[in-house]
């Protein structure tokens, strides 16, 4: 399994509607947490290997009603505090 991180722009007092909604209808979905700045909405998403992030990202989380816009950002490393 790798992790995504989404960064979500939502329609105007959308974003709580729009984070239940993947809460409840992505199982890959692991945190979602509500921000500031530019984006409204962060998910943290588990992905199978093999997976094609950009299809994800497409078909599952910009197809929710009330999303505008999506960042995605692909990890590498998890690091740890205390771990090597």
């Amino acid at each position: 399994m790798r992790a995504i991180f989404v960064m979500i722009k939502c329609e105007l007092g959308q974003a709580y509607r729009v984070a239940r909604e993947m809460t409840d209808t992505i199982p890959e979905l692991s945190e979602m947490h509500s921000t500031s700045g530019q984006y409204d909405l962060l998910g943290k998403f588990y992905l199978e290997a093999g997976t094609d992030i950009g299809l994800f990202v497409v078909e599952r989380v910009q197809t929710i009603p009330g999303v505008r816009d999506t960042y995605t950002l692909q990890t590498f490393n998890a690091f740890s505090l205390g771990g090597a």
